[in-house]
């Protein structure tokens, strides 16, 4: 069966690099399912859930904005943010979700306006990950 090597790219470190069977990641326009062979392809990344699929198991990742790049047998994500289920903090992410729309009642800049709604689409990303493994 073929397979796709997926990368997954911070500004910190490279969070992800794997074959895998599939993948299907929150796109600009909706979600996006790629399989191997795919039409070559670049797209904005959203900030949400990345699945992963691998031998028949389901993967999840949280990620933030940034960019995709697919190559037939190949899928770049790079992006601001990607945290793996198994290392998403409920508490953590719900007391910056918080404090993100505690911010945002304030008056800001565009800058910080753009900061503080990057943190809150984190949040929810990682909530997001976190309650489907618990449903």
């Amino acid at each position: 069966m073929a397979t796709l090597k997926l990368e997954i790219v911070t500004p910190e470190e490279k969070v992800y690099s794997e074959d895998v069977d599939m993948v299907t990641l929150p796109g600009i326009e909706g979600e996006l399912g790629i399989l191997p062979d795919h039409v070559p392809l670049m797209t904005q990344l959203v900030a949400g859930e990345v699945t992963v699929r691998k031998g028949g198991q389901a993967y999840f990742l949280a990620v933030g904005a940034g960019f995709v790049e697919i190559r037939g047998d190949r899928v770049s994500i790079l992006t601001d943010m990607a945290v793996g289920d198994e290392d998403i903090d409920v508490a953590k992410a719900e007391e910056a979700l918080k404090r993100a729309e505690a911010r945002l009642a304030d008056k800001l800049d565009d800058e910080e306006q753009a900061t503080v709604q990057a943190s809150l689409m984190h949040s929810l990303a990682q909530l997001k990950v976190k309650r489907r493994q618990r449903g």
